[in-house]
């Protein structure tokens, strides 16, 4: 490829991602799927804990703090699903080591 040509958005995944092309719409088909599931979740989950599913503010920051575990289930559950399972994993360690503030070693 000639340094003039720009990258296509799949290509700039391939490299960051270090997978193929048909990897990189699998990994978003699994983002994808996971992001519906929690939206088709939190309808039915607010109805249960609050009076005619009207939240209120605590109830809403709770809701928000609870559902990055269960998102991130759900990720791995689908990763698995779609043969994906070892690149969400690895995504996860590295996802949780910057939230509690470990930078991950360098990818060579």
């Amino acid at each position: 490829m000639e340094e003039t040509q720009k990258k296509t958005w799949v290509q700039r995944l391939q490299k960051r991602w270090g997978v193929s092309a048909s990897q990189v719409f699998t990994i978003l088909l699994v983002f994808a799927c996971t992001g519906f599931s929690v939206m088709f979740l939190k309808k039915p989950v607010v109805a249960y804990f609050t009076n005619g599913g009207e939240s209120n503010i605590l109830f809403s920051v709770i809701y928000y703090i609870l559902i990055l575990p269960v998102y991130n289930l759900i990720l791995l559950v689908y990763g698995f699903i779609f043969g994906q399972f070892e690149f969400f994993w690895n995504f996860e360690k590295k996802m949780f080591k910057r939230m509690i503030g470990k930078k991950p070693p360098p990818v060579v």
